[in-house]
Parts: C-alpha cells; sequence; structure tokens
C-alpha cells in the first residue's frame, strides 16, 4: 500500500474574538486528520490549550519553537503574539485584528518560504484589522501584493467553482472596473487555474452579464451587448470555450452550471448569493492565479455565535483538504508537462 501523501498546511487563526480558534481545534479532534496534515498554526498556544479546556476537547497541542521541525502529530502552533490574547468572543476591536494581521502575516512568510505547502485562513474581521500596515479590502488583495501571480477569488464544491471579475468593491464602482482587458484576464486566470489546480485539459467555462436579462436588448443597459458579447465571440475564435453572457437570475435556479467546468460572475453578490445557498458548509474559497496555495473557509468571523460552541467546522475541514488537493495537483501538473517538454 503507497504512503498517503502528506502536507505541512498552514494555519492562519484570523479574528481571536471569531469562530477562528473553535473550528480549528474541532477540525483536529479526528485523529485520522494527522495522516494527511502536519498543521502548523500561528497564534499562540496558551489560547488554544484555554479554548480546548473551555469545549471540553482533547488535541495534542504541541508549542513549536522550531518550524523546521514541527510535530508530525500534534497540533502545531507557533507563538505570533508575545502573550495570550484575551479573548472577548464576539467583539471588534482593532487589538483584535492586529493579532489577525500578526498570525496572517507570519503565515504569509512561512508559506513563501516553503516552510509549509499551503495556507489555510480562518476569517478576519475586515474593518477590525485595517491599520497602517494591512490597507486591503480581505485576505485575497494582501496575498496578491506578497505573492507571485495574479490573485482570482474563486469558490470551489464539488457541485459548483465560481469564479469573480470583480470581488470586494462597492457596487456603485462595478460598471467602471469591467472592462474587456480586466475581464479578459479573468477569463484567461479562470481557465489556466481550472487547467493546473483542477486537471482539465479544455475547460467549459460560463460568463455570466452585467445586467438584469442581460440588458434586455439595450432596454436596461448596453453593456453586454456592446461589451460582453463580442468579447466572448471573439475568444471562442481563437479555441476559448467559453460561453454567454447567461442572464444570472436564471442561470442557477435552471442548473446549467452544471453544464460547464467553472462559472465566471462579474460581482461578488451575482456570484456568491447562489454559490452560497448551494454548496454553505461545504463551499471554500480558494485564492486562485498565485505562486502558492490558499484555502479558507466559506464565512466570516461569526460574531454572534463566537463563544457559544456550536461552530460548524465543515467549511474549515472542507479548505484543508481543497489545499491538499490542489496542492498534489499542482505537482502533478508540473510532472506531466515535464514528461511532455
Amino acid at each position: 500500500m503507497s504512503e498517503i501523501p502528506k502536507i505541512n498546511v498552514g494555519i492562519s487563526v484570523g479574528d481571536p474574538n471569531g469562530i477562528g480558534i473553535e473550528i480549528i481545534l474541532k477540525a483536529f479532534q479526528d485523529k485520522r486528520i494527522f495522516d494527511f496534515f502536519t498543521p502548523i498554526v500561528f497564534g499562540h498556544s496558551k489560547n488554544f490549550i484555554e479554548e480546548q479546556k473551555k469545549w471540553g476537547l482533547q488535541i495534542g497541542i504541541y508549542a513549536l519553537h522550531d518550524i523546521k521541525k514541527p510535530n508530525k502529530t500534534r497540533l502545531n502552533v507557533v507563538n505570533t503574539w508575545d502573550k495570550p490574547f484575551p479573548i472577548d468572543y464576539g467583539k471588534e476591536q482593532p487589538e483584535a485584528g492586529a493579532c489577525a494581521f500578526a498570525s496572517l502575516e507570519a503565515a504569509t512568510e512561512a508559506l513563501k518560504k516553503n516552510q509549509i505547502q499551503a495556507l489555510v485562513t480562518a476569517p478576519i474581521h475586515k474593518k477590525s484589522i485595517q491599520s497602517k500596515t494591512f490597507d486591503f479590502a480581505g485576505h485575497t488583495d494582501y496575498l496578491n501584493s506578497q505573492l507571485e501571480g495574479e490573485s482570482l477569488m474563486f469558490m470551489i464544491s464539488e457541485e459548483l467553482k465560481v469564479a469573480l471579475v470583480s470581488d470586494h468593491i462597492p457596487l456603485h464602482s462595478i460598471t467602471q472596473y469591467l472592462t474587456a482587458e480586466k475581464i479578459t484576464q479573468k477569463i484567461q486566470l479562470l481557465e489556466k487555474s481550472v487547467q493546473h489546480d483542477f486537471g482539465i485539459a479544455r475547460p467549459k467555462i460560463a460568463v455570466l452579464g452585467i445586467n438584469p436579462h442581460n440588458g434586455d436588448q439595450g432596454v436596461i443597459g448596453e453593456e453586454d451587448d456592446q461589451l460582453v458579447r463580442p468579447l466572448l465571440q471573439s475568444l471562442f475564435e481563437k479555441g476559448h470555450l467559453v460561453f454567454g453572457p447567461f442572464a444570472a437570475d436564471g442561470f442557477f435556479g435552471s442548473r446549467q452550471h452544471k453544464n460547464y467546468d467553472a462559472v465566471l460572475a462579474m460581482y461578488h453578490d451575482q456570484g456568491l448569493i447562489p454559490f452560497k445557498t448551494l454548496s454553505f458548509g461545504e463551499g471554500v474559497n480558494f485564492t486562485a492565479g498565485l505562486s502558492h496555495v490558499r484555502t479558507s473557509p466559506d464565512h466570516g468571523t461569526a460574531f454572534d455565535i463566537a463563544g457559544k460552541g456550536i461552530a460548524d467546522p465543515s467549511s474549515f475541514i472542507a479548505a484543508l483538504y481543497s489545499a491538499r488537493s490542489l496542492y498534489l495537483q499542482r505537482l502533478e501538473t508540473k510532472a506531466v508537462a515535464l514528461v511532455q517538454n
């Protein structure tokens, strides 16, 4: 029997006042998960020990001092903070945001040095984390500034894969953002990701329109007829399997997404509302297009239930296994390319 490929997975804890630490601990309750991962968490070991006692869990926690020598069967925790953070569940605090950034920054450095093979991020609170050193809309933009490549926000599950042309952008700015160059760039990033990260050589991509009903022949806007449709036709004629634009309101309800390998939505809610409706609890946020793999659960800090012990770790666990699968698929894709060359 061949040995199960095991990876060092780095984990940032997110906002400590949220559910991040709880879902991390719950994810590693099942000892079989250590057959697939050597986890390295960036936070503070005493916070994890205290939280474990609070929830009555039994997980081996190892205070890791040398990142090159992690314990293979324990939850390794690197003390990124000078002292344990005084958790105040559900509270928006800049101090909590500073801890979240310190964790993310340390994890990203380890990723860049290849001390971890993939990164899984617990949720941050986008307001609390803002500072002079973190002036980004979220994880995706920060990682885009730190890693090689060009980022693409890509939501993935067994049933559905949805990427976004624009992600954390105010609604009133979207039409100015959606240029032919930007849409083309995101299509190419999505196509490459589906090929390299999922092993599909000729992916079929569905592209959603911008306006309701694709503008109804100019009655509700002309962008789809004047921008999107001719752009997709041009790309199709060049050999790209891109189809659309599809009217977003009926696309998912009619299950048309099942006919394609991935869907490109024009803006955040157009893609994420149907994705989370169809995949919530199993969905994963994957930052595609970058030199290293990063995933996260498809939910936020959940301040409303933080500290109640009822947080569901399913999406975080899915993010762990997706990160491993994506990393291994990239290795396979590279190996195949070397053989072919």
